[in-house]
C-alpha cells in the first residue's frame, strides 16, 4: 500500500478525551480495527512514532506504548533502523462482523445508578477520608516497597495481616497471630477456602434462615450443601444440632443476618460445646460488628474457642467501601498450612494494590477513627429513621431501634398485611422510588416472618425523610 493511503487510513483514527478509556487503549484499537478492515495490510510501514503523535496530538510514550503492545500481539514487527510494520503473513485476518460498530463508544454505556434509599448494604461514602487515603495510596506506589512488586505471598502482604490482628484483638477481643489471617477479596473466597482447605464435598453446611443469600450460594458452588435452619430471639435454634449429617454451622452470631438479634453468651458456647464434641466447625460471619452504639463492640465468638473450630470471617466493605473488594479469614492454626496449599494453587484473588494502603490506613489509626465517626453518625441516622417510620408510616410498620447494624426491619402491622404480603409492598416502594427489600425474600424455605429492611447507614436526614414519605405513599396506595 502507498504511503499516502497508510497515511490516509491512520487520519481516520480519532482519539477521544471525554471518554473513560486512555487514549493509549483507543490508539491500540483503532490500529487493530484498520488491519481488520484491511485499510492496513501486511508490509505497510507505520509512521515514526514521533510523526504519528504530533498528528494526533498526542505525547510520543502513548505512541510507542501502543507500538510496543502491539508487536507483542503480533499485529506490528519492529524492523532495527527501519521502523515498525504491519506484520506478514496476516492474510488470514478476520474481518470484523457486518454491522459491527467501528469504535467502541463506552459513553454509551449507562452509569451504575444512585444508591437508593433505603438500600440495605450501603455505607456512607461521602465522609470517608478520601484525601487521607488517597495521600497514604501516593506515598506508597510512587515509591513502593520491593516486596510489593515480586511475587507476592498467596496469603496476602504481611503488614496488612499484621494490621488486621491488632485491630482485631483491640476490637472484638480476638487474640491471633497474623500467620493465621487470610486476606481475600470477600466472602465467597472466604468459602471456597473453607470448602478446599477444612471441609470434604459434598459435606452439608446448617445456615441460619432467613439469612445471607450469597452465603449460601457459595457453599452450594463450592459443592457442598445447605440445610437451612430456623432462628429465634437469640439466633441459630439448639433443636438443629440434634441432627445427624451435617459437619459445619454458618452463624452470624454479633448480629444475625438479617433480623439484627445477638447470640447470647450460654448458646455460643453450646455451639462451640457441639463443635468440641463432634469435631465440627463454626464459620462466624462478621459483617459489620464494629457498628455497635451501645457500649464496645463485643467480642468475636472465636474468641471463646480453645480447640481450633471457629473460622472468623470478616469484610472492609461495608466498613469503608464496597469498591475496596478486601476482607479476611481467620483460620485456626492448625489448618493453616492447607490453607497455604490451596492458595498456592489457586492464586490469591484480592488485589495487591489497596493492601499497603489500607495496613498503613490501620495502623495509623485512622481506620479507628473512622469507625467511630460512623457509629455516631449511623446512631444518629438510625434514631432519624425510627422517627421518620413512626411519624409518616404510623399504623403501617413497626420499627424498633437496635444496639448495632446499618439497618433495620419494620415489621407489617395486621392492618397492612390484611391488604398486602412484603413481596407486595416491596414492588410499591420500588415503584415510588424507595428500595425496601421483602424480608421473606431473605428466607431459603418458607418465610416465617412479614417486613421490610430499610438501610439507613448511607443516607442524609433529607433523603431518609423523604423515602420515608415516598414509602407510605406506596402502601397507602
Amino acid at each position: 500500500m502507498t504511503k499516502s493511503n497508510i497515511d490516509s487510513a491512520l487520519l481516520s483514527v480519532s482519539l477521544d478525551r471525554t471518554l473513560n478509556v486512555s487514549l493509549q487503549a483507543q490508539l491500540i484499537g483503532a490500529i487493530r480495527r484498520l488491519v481488520h478492515e484491511r485499510a492496513l495490510q501486511s508490509g505497510d510501514r507505520l509512521p515514526p512514532s514521533r510523526v504519528l503523535a504530533s498528528d494526533l496530538s498526542v505525547s510520543r510514550i502513548t505512541v510507542t506504548s501502543a507500538y510496543d503492545q502491539l508487536i507483542s500481539e503480533g499485529y506490528l514487527a519492529g524492523r532495527q533502523g527501519s521502523g515498525v510494520f504491519i506484520a506478514s503473513d496476516l492474510s488470514g485476518m478476520p474481518r470484523p462482523p457486518a454491522g459491527a460498530s467501528r469504535d467502541l463508544d463506552l459513553s454509551k454505556v449507562p452509569p451504575p445508578g444512585p444508591l437508593v434509599p433505603f438500600a440495605s448494604a450501603a455505607p456512607d461514602l461521602a465522609h470517608f477520608p478520601h484525601k487521607d487515603w488517597a495521600k497514604l495510596f501516593d506515598q506508597i506506589w510512587r515509591s513502593p516497597d520491593p516486596g510489593l512488586l515480586g511475587r507476592s505471598d498467596p496469603l496476602g502482604w504481611g503488614p496488612l495481616r499484621l494490621a488486621i490482628a491488632g485491630h482485631l484483638r483491640d476490637w472484638r477481643g480476638l487474640a491471633c497471630d497474623p500467620a493465621q489471617i487470610v486476606i481475600t477479596s470477600g466472602l465467597a473466597e472466604a468459602i471456597s477456602l473453607i470448602a478446599k482447605a477444612v471441609l470434604a464435598p459434598e459435606q452439608t453446611v446448617l445456615v441460619e434462615d432467613p439469612g445471607h443469600a450469597a452465603l449460601r450460594s457459595a457453599i452450594a458452588a463450592n459443592g457442598l450443601h445447605c440445610q437451612p435452619t430456623g432462628v429465634d430471639a437469640n439466633g441459630l435454634t439448639l433443636g438443629a444440632l440434634t441432627g445427624q449429617g451435617f459437619r459445619a454451622i454458618a452463624v452470624t452470631p454479633s448480629r444475625q443476618f438479617p433480623l439484627g438479634m445477638t447470640m447470647p453468651l450460654s448458646r455460643r458456647l453450646h455451639l462451640l460445646r457441639w463443635a468440641n464434641e463432634t469435631g465440627g466447625v463454626i464459620i462466624e460471619d462478621d459483617y459489620d460488628g464494629e457498628y455497635r452504639y451501645q457500649g464496645q463492640p463485643l467480642p468475636a465468638m472465636m474468641s471463646l474457642d480453645d480447640q481450633g473450630r471457629v473460622i472468623y470471617v470478616g469484610s472492609f466493605s461495608k466498613v469503608m467501601f464496597p469498591g475496596l473488594r478486601l476482607g479476611f479469614a481467620v483460620f485456626p492454626a492448625p489448618s493453616i498450612g492447607r490453607v497455604r496449599a490451596v492458595m498456592s494453587e489457586t492464586g490469591a484473588q484480592a488485589g495487591i494494590m489497596p493492601q499497603p494502603v489500607l495496613a498503613r490506613f490501620i495502623g495509623e489509626g485512622k481506620f479507628a477513627t473512622h469507625i467511630r465517626r460512623m457509629r455516631r453518625l449511623y446512631a444518629h441516622r438510625q434514631r432519624v429513621l425510627v422517627r421518620a417510620i413512626g411519624t409518616h408510616c404510623a399504623g403501617l410498620l413497626d420499627i424498633a431501634p437496635a444496639a448495632a447494624g446499618m439497618h433495620l426491619v419494620a415489621g407489617l402491622t395486621p392492618r397492612l398485611a390484611a391488604r398486602m404480603d412484603d413481596a407486595e409492598a416491596s414492588t410499591r416502594a420500588r415503584a415510588r422510588g424507595v428500595s425496601a427489600r421483602a424480608l421473606s425474600g431473605y428466607y431459603a424455605g418458607a418465610a416465617h416472618r412479614q417486613g421490610l429492611v430499610l438501610g439507613y447507614a448511607g443516607f442524609n436526614d433529607a433523603q431518609i425523610e423523604r423515602a420515608a414519605e415516598n414509602l407510605a405513599l406506596a402502601l397507602r396506595s
